[in-house]
């Protein structure tokens, strides 16, 4: 089919919203999109860059299809890991759902069930809900799902880059498996991401038990142009504030840390997101800009967004991003990573470098809507080195990465390709619980069998779910009758009332913060009444703790803080290692560098150069102390690195410390040359089992439901799931004799 024919397809409704728009062509994402759901009955993956239209590509032709046909209950269902983007997703298309008359549900935590009411009794149209909204209707309206969901067209699951690999995404994989076992067949899914990592193995993941064949159709190059800057500054490098005299007034002398002031001179006239990797840091930017703006007696035109604020101040950034031109900047978590449609955004700032392509790539697309090309400022801060400053830290392995991300999608288009469980444990007891709460009794057999078929446990053993369900027995979550059959013992009643069984992501038991009437957001830990600290841009003291309802009561006061959270910051690929040695050997300078930043590089180039780190992957610091410099990520790196402390007799060494995933110290009285010799026969000559360099005392608890997980059934799970010895074996295997002096 070509663009005219497939126009021709379009429904009346379809086309004159074409024609309104004033849009002359169809884009190519709109042709492959129509063409694979005109044509065919296979699955659909549609990844193309942010703001390209996959949401319109996607409901032209579905919403042609509909026109007319009404199947009596929902016919499209559109699962998305956000709310905010819930209650975004349609607002561009807006006009066209209206004119259709097609209905449009909304189903989460935060919407009213007034309006759920109306979905219940007169099912139809679109029904976009989170995956924990769903769980809970599997669970809890068995009865209504037929009537519901008995003429299901579609299944649209949005950013399924960030779903695949993780519990989350397994969960949506359950549920449509559970749903097809209701409705009696498998809907056709589409998946929608701005960054796939790996076709086939995105296609494998969506296709799940569907029986359909998965489509991803080319959509077009990306956008082939980017202003890209990376500085860099060292912490101590201060400029004093302009029109004050220290001498004159020494109380008002004021330095700022040069590395946010360049920062706040890059987003101050401008609509920006400045993107963190922690919301500490979210916070403690924040703070910093306010600070500036207030000292240069300037506007404040900061916001705040991640997960721990209460959606009020999250939605007033998304709303200031969207409306008007005038100058905004929110700072961020990966919480505005994600599809919201949030304006013409002008310029993307980044403190330091983002973990992965993927997450570089979304952030770059959230800008250059107005200029048709995206606009990045990485910024790059650390203690200037002293002249003990040990070898390993004398490399800026953060300014590194971010080149290192930037010339991996540059040179190769290399996208972190999705890493899926072979042994999800937490989620598999999540299901088993909510299978049980839905159905009722039913045998150990019936119960392994309907829990086992769904696609995320196809490679769990029998004999590993049958360990699981007799400690779930033991425990008191099941329970067995008379006849020998499994219901919800006390334990899994207690779990499954609660809303928060629904998400299969770990809810710490935060504490909200209220400033008179408004809710501020969440923090993990309650201070004393009278101390301080940093919540959504601003310092607030405790006037009064209600511990019994996990609420602190604060007012405002001036000033500038940190505060932590408790998180895991994601995992970093291996390429990405090998490219940042590959920039430390080179002699190549980038175009996007700033003086210092490029400055920096030539200085750790000289360092890298002189310890020998180009040749060797082993160097000694002196005396008896040694350094592994592996290039390796982060699951490989931390095999190796249990290998090493399992095995830290055999080898003679001792003292074991590690920086990230970047280096390994430890103490030896052997040379680099005869320890790297011994290592590299040790990993090349016998295979390593991964469960071997699981302790038995470990207790590798990381998912939400881990803590009842049987402790040996975890253990298999990490050494399977978290360890990989592959590449640790083909780089000891490649590297010669690796050591230096």
């Amino acid at each position: 089919m070509n663009a005219s024919e497939i126009f021709a397809r379009f429904s009346p409704l379809v086309q004159d919203f074409i024609y309104a728009n004033g849009w002359e062509t169809l884009r190519p994402i709109q042709i492959e999109a129509a063409r694979v759901i005109f044509e065919s009955d296979d699955n659909l993956i549609l990844s193309s860059d942010t703001a390209s239209g996959k949401t319109e590509a996607v409901f032209f032709p579905i919403l042609s299809e509909m026109e007319g046909m009404p199947a009596g209950s929902v016919e499209v269902l559109y699962i998305a890991p956000l709310k905010s983007l819930i209650n975004d997703q349609f607002e561009r298309i807006d006009t066209l759902l209206s004119d259709s008359g097609i209905p449009v549900f909304h189903w989460h935590g935060d919407v009213a069930s007034s309006h759920k009411n109306k979905l219940i009794k007169n099912p139809a149209g679109i029904l976009q809900i989170t995956p924990e909204s769903l769980e809970s209707m599997l669970m809890n309206r068995r009865s209504d799902i037929i009537r519901l969901f008995g003429g299901l067209r579609y299944v649209i699951i949005d950013e399924i880059h960030t779903l695949m690999g993780s519990d989350r995404g397994s969960q949506i994989l359950c549920q449509l498996d559970r749903l097809r076992e209701i409705i009696g067949y498998h809907p056709r899914r589409i998946g929608l991401s701005a960054t796939i990592g790996d076709p086939a193995l995105a296609c494998e993941w969506l296709t799940g038990h569907s029986g359909r064949n998965t489509q991803i159709p080319p959509c077009g190059a990306g956008k082939s142009k980017w202003r890209l800057a990376l500085e860099h500054f060292y912490i101590d490098e201060n400029t004093k504030e302009r029109d004050v005299s220290a001498a004159e007034y020494p109380e008002q002398r004021i330095e700022i840390d040069a590395g946010y002031e360049y920062l706040y001179d890059c987003v101050k006239d401008k609509k920006c997101i400045v993107f963190s990797n922690s919301r500490e840091e979210t916070e403690y930017v924040t703070a910093t800009l306010r600070q500036i703006a207030e000292r240069r007696g300037e506007e404040d035109i900061f916001y705040i967004h991640h997960g721990n604020l209460s959606a009020s101040i999250r939605e007033e950034a998304e709303q200031k991003l969207k409306k008007g031109d005038r100058p905004c900047v929110a700072c961020a978590t990966v919480t505005l990573e994600l599809g919201i449609d949030i304006g013409r955004i002008e310029r993307i700032a980044n403190m330091g470098a983002p973990t992965t392509v993927s997450g570089f790539l979304q952030r770059l697309g959230r800008s250059g809507r107005r200029t048709g090309i995206p606009e990045m400022f990485m910024i790059f801060r650390e203690e200037r080195p002293l002249p003990d400053t040990p070898l390993p830290q004398l490399i800026p392995w953060e300014l590194v990465r971010g080149i290192a991300v930037v010339e991996l999608y540059l040179e190769e288009k290399f996208i972190e390709p999705p890493s899926v469980k072979q042994m999800p444990m937490s989620l598999l007891f999540q299901q088993t619980l909510s299978i049980l709460a839905s159905s009722g009794e039913n045998t150990p057999k019936r119960l392994a069998e309907k829990v086992l078929s769904l696609s995320p446990f196809s490679r769990v053993d029998k004999e590993d779910y049958r360990e699981l369900m007799i400690s779930m027995i033991r425990d008191g979550y099941i329970d067995m009758t008379e006849e020998n059959g499994l219901i919800l013992g006390l334990k899994g009643e207690r779990l499954t009332k609660s809303f928060k069984f629904y998400a299969v992501f770990k809810d710490s038991e935060d504490y909200s913060v209220k400033h008179e009437s408004e809710e501020i957001g969440t923090i993990s830990s309650p201070p004393p009444v009278g101390d301080r600290f940093a919540l959504a841009g601003r310092v607030w003291e405790v006037e009064e703790l209600d511990l019994a309802r996990r609420l602190i009561y604060v007012h405002s006061v001036a000033g500038k803080m940190q505060i932590e959270w408790p998180g895991d910051y994601g995992e970093i690929h291996t390429k990405i290692l090998e490219m940042m040695r590959r920039v430390l050997s080179d002699s190549r300078e980038y175009p996007y560098l700033k003086p210092n930043a490029a400055e920096r590089l030539a200085a750790a180039r000289r360092v890298f150069a002189a310890a020998g780190m180009k040749e060797h992957l082993l160097v000694s610091l002196g005396g008896n102390t040694k350094c592994l410099f592996p290039w390796l990520g982060t699951r490989s790196f931390r095999t190796l690195r249990k290998y090493l402390q399992k095995n830290a007799g055999l080898f003679g060494i001792y003292g074991i410390e590690y920086g990230g995933c970047y280096y390994i110290t430890f103490k030896s009285d052997r040379s680099p040359e005869e320890l790297l010799a011994m290592l590299k026969r040790a990993v090349t000559e016998e295979p390593i089992d991964t469960l071997s360099l699981v302790g038995k005392s470990e207790l590798p608890v990381f998912e939400k439901y881990d803590p009842c997980i049987p402790p040996e059934l975890l253990r298999r799970a990490y050494a399977v799931d978290k360890l990989r010895t592959d590449e640790m074996v083909r780089r000891f295997s490649e590297s010669g004799s690796g050591a230096g002096p």
